[in-house]
Parts: structure tokens; C-alpha cells; sequence
């Protein structure tokens, strides 16, 4: 399975796990913010800093559809309007970019139309993100694959058959590193509807590593993640739950996402290799194992008997599964209480 190179990054099966942290619209429309958040996320460790790149009028109309979704976070909010106070304005992207450059971090972008992309390869962007709800957009597909660059494109919203018809788009029309996200499309997203265990099946399917786009809350369904074989975890974040924006509800905040990348480092490193026997960081442990000891004084020509042994802690003395074949045997010398037993006493 190949490995993508993003910036000095590289992604796939045996990296340490890439941290996205998705800005998204929880600028609030403040730059000052928007580079905020950029300082925040490198500061907290994540690898990568994503945008969305679209205005109102590249998404819909105004009028087309008012969200009647009940529960939804933006219910009763008019699509056109609720664009327009999410989007990235394009005129603060290279000020965003730079910052998160200049911070140690890969700055890249979602496209929603082609305009998008033309715009985007004009900051000379390292990879495209492909979203949930454009992964049927054939046409998108194909002038994203045409750049040549790594493409990481969500599944959430898909079945398998589109799902396939956008791998096979990208790879014909020039896209050769890719990635999929395991995405569930709802803001939030609950863990029962996460379905972690598609990760390494669609790996398996597709023969290209597998991440995911996690809209649930807390860190627990990344982490988890990463265990199922995951290279890469998007996380929509923001400086303050509590001080609001479009997605503030499901994203992480500093400290949270400074747990992110700790634990789901730590799950990448446990996962290690099928490993049997004393490691060499166990042989000292060793010692604490049990053993058979002497647990009265003993003559010499005396029995072993169940009053006078008893399988302790430390390892000195022999296995305990010898044992009952100890019993009944006699002592060659006289023998402390304390002493570990070994065949030569025998």
C-alpha cells in the first residue's frame, strides 16, 4: 500500500498518524481569529491546517433551501445565508497559508468547484481535500486529479458503487496518491453511527491508506481509529466552544486537540507487531515471577511437604509447575526457610 507524500509528511500504513485540524467557518469572519486558530492547532501538535474554499454563490442560490432538518445545528437557517457567514474569504487564504507554513505545519484546502481549484493551485497548495458532499461531483473530481497532487477525499453521504466511481475518476485522470476518509455525515456524529471497523475494509478494497473524519465528540472514536489501522484523523477545531461558530458544537479546542495527537500517537505505537514471549523491556520484571521456595527449615533427608514449601515471589527457585512433583521428594542438605529450591537440593 503506498505511501503519500504531503509536504515532508508521509502518510500510510507504518506513519505516525496526520493530525488535519479543520478551521472551517470558526473564524467567526475575523482574520485575526482565523490566524489565532492556525497558531493554536500547530501549537497543539496537529500536522496540518485545512480550509474550505467556496463563496455563497459557488454553493447554491439564495432561496433554494431553507434547513428543516429537526436537530440539526442549523436548523431553520437559510443555506445561501448560512454560507455566507461559514465561508473562508479566498483574499485571506495566502495570509493563512503562510502563517501555518511558517508555524511547521502542511496548509491545504477543500475545492467546491472548479474555480476553487484554479484558485488553489495558484498558492501552489501540497495536496486537495475532496468533501463528503462533493465526492459524486465527477467533474470536480477530475479537474482536482489533473493537478497531479495527493488527494484525500472523504466517503460520508456515499454508497460503495459511488464510492468506487470516484477512486476510479481520480485515477484515471491523473490522481496516483490518495487517501479515503471514513466519514458519517452528521454535525455532530454519534459513535454508534461511526462504523470504525469500514477502515481496513476499505483499505482492503481500494489498496490506498484510510483515515477519518471524525465529527463525533471527544477524541475516543480517533484514537480508536488509529488502532483499526488509520493514518490520518480530521478534526474540525476552534479556539472556544463556548464563544461559537458555524461548527464550534462538534469541534475540538486547544487542549483537546493536544490530546488528539498524544493519544492517537500512543495508539500507533502500541499497535506494534505480533509479539510472544519475555521482551527485552520484560526480562528485569522476570524476577517478580513465582517460584518454588522454602518455607521452613528443613533437614537434610526430610520431605518436601506442603508445610514447608510455598510457591512466592521472587523467581529464584524453580517453576511453579514443578511443584507437586517436589512433594514427597527429601532434602540432600539441611535448608533454610527463605531458600529458593532447586533440583541440586533435591
Amino acid at each position: 500500500m503506498n505511501i503519500i507524500n504531503i509536504g515532508p509528511y508521509q502518510v500510510g500504513a507504518g506513519q505516525p498518524p496526520f493530525i488535519i485540524a479543520e478551521m472551517s467557518g470558526n473564524h467567526n469572519q475575523s482574520l485575526e481569529k482565523a490566524l489565532a486558530i492556525v497558531d493554536a492547532a500547530a501549537k497543539a501538535g496537529a500536522h496540518a491546517l485545512k480550509l474550505q474554499t467556496y463563496t455563497p454563490d459557488t454553493m447554491t442560490i439564495a432561496g433554494a433551501y431553507t434547513i428543516q432538518d429537526e436537530g440539526s445545528l442549523w436548523q431553520g437557517r437559510e443555506l445561501y445565508d448560512l454560507y455566507k457567514e461559514a465561508y473562508t474569504p479566498w483574499e485571506w487564504h495566502q495570509a493563512i497559508f503562510e502563517r501555518a507554513t511558517q508555524k511547521g505545519m502542511v496548509a491545504f484546502s477543500s475545492p467546491f468547484d472548479e474555480s476553487a481549484v484554479d484558485f488553489l493551485e495558484s498558492l501552489a497548495v501540497p495536496c486537495y481535500k475532496i468533501a463528503s458532499f462533493e465526492n459524486t461531483d465527477l467533474p470536480l473530481l477530475k479537474k482536482v486529479a489533473a493537478t497531479g497532487k495527493p488527494v484525500i477525499m472523504s466517503t460520508g453521504v456515499a454508497t460503495l458503487a459511488d464510492i468506487d466511481e470516484g477512486v476510479r475518476t481520480l485515477r484515471e485522470y491523473g490522481c496516483q496518491q490518495l487517501i479515503l476518509l471514513k466519514c458519517t455525515s452528521t454535525y455532530p456524529a454519534s459513535p454508534e453511527n461511526t462504523n470504525l471497523r469500514t477502515i481496513p475494509h476499505l483499505a482492503q478494497l481500494f489498496n490506498c491508506p484510510v483515515g477519518l473524519s471524525d465529527h463525533t465528540m471527544g477524541v475516543g472514536a480517533s484514537v480508536a481509529a488509529v488502532a483499526l489501522g488509520a493514518c490520518v484523523i480530521e478534526k474540525h477545531f476552534t479556539l472556544s466552544r463556548a464563544k461559537g461558530g458555524v461548527d464550534a458544537a462538534f469541534s475540538l479546542e486547544p487542549h483537546e486537540l493536544q490530546l488528539l495527537v498524544t493519544e492517537a500517537e500512543r495508539a500507533h505505537l502500541a499497535l506494534g507487531k505480533i509479539q510472544y514471549g519475555v521482551q527485552k523491556a520484560e526480562q528485569k520484571s522476570s524476577l517478580f515471577k513465582r517460584s518454588v521456595y522454602v518455607a521452613a527449615d528443613i533437614k537434610a533427608g526430610e520431605s518436601f511437604t506442603k508445610n514447608n514449601l510455598r510457591v512466592i515471589r521472587p523467581g529464584n527457585g524453580l517453576a511453579p509447575k514443578y511443584y507437586e512433583q517436589i512433594l514427597g521428594k527429601v532434602a540432600k542438605t539441611d535448608l533454610k526457610a527463605g531458600t529458593p529450591l532447586t533440583w541440586e537440593l533435591l
